[in-house]
């Protein structure tokens, strides 16, 4: 494989709704491009010492915002590394900048049926997401933001793609 373009900005940023496919594309592509993963909700839950679930249970999303927020500040700071974003990362504006100042901005997308089926089997982990949240309920949610969205760089659609089909295409994209 050959290297990728030296003017490419040292971070890649993987931005997108919940189910995507952000960490499982960033572990693997980290590991391919031999650059450090970082998956930022593992992060904040490492330094608060509570799930994400936890966190919008005991404090509500306000807090969890915050958290994030100081966690992409930190993240800004540092080099050579994927970072897996929280599905509303893009919510905040001073989010995205702080790390498109050394990265590439990736959005992951799919259609808000395989969104479904991916967040269905782990509806506990998903703190926006209901006990009896449906189709309409996502397609919502990406309507609402897909203009946060649209700050990306590069899109990615992952429906109905295998991992590496997706991670080829992403480093053909930063090839440019």
């Amino acid at each position: 494989m050959n290297e990728i373009g030296e003017n490419m900005k040292s971070n890649i940023v993987l931005i997108g709704f919940m189910g995507t496919g952000k960490s499982a594309v960033g572990s693997r592509l980290a590991q391919q491009l031999k650059k450090q993963f970082v998956d930022m909700d593992r992060e904040i839950e490492n330094v608060t010492g509570m799930s994400i679930p936890e966190i919008f249970k005991r404090y509500g999303e306000l807090r969890f915002r915050s958290e994030e927020k100081l966690m992409a500040r930190k993240l800004s700071e540092r080099e050579n590394m994927v970072i897996a974003t929280g599905g509303g990362f893009v919510l905040l504006e001073e989010n995205i900048e702080a790390l498109r100042a050394k990265g590439v901005l990736i959005c992951l997308d799919a259609s808000p049926e395989e969104i479904f089926n991916r967040v269905s089997r782990k509806k506990g982990s998903r703190p926006l997401l209901k006990k009896g949240t449906t189709l309409e309920d996502i397609q919502a949610l990406l309507q609402e933001r897909e203009l946060s969205y649209a700050c990306a760089d590069i899109r990615i659609n992952t429906s109905g793609r295998e991992l590496d089909q997706v991670i080829r295409e992403i480093i053909e994209a930063l090839r440019y």
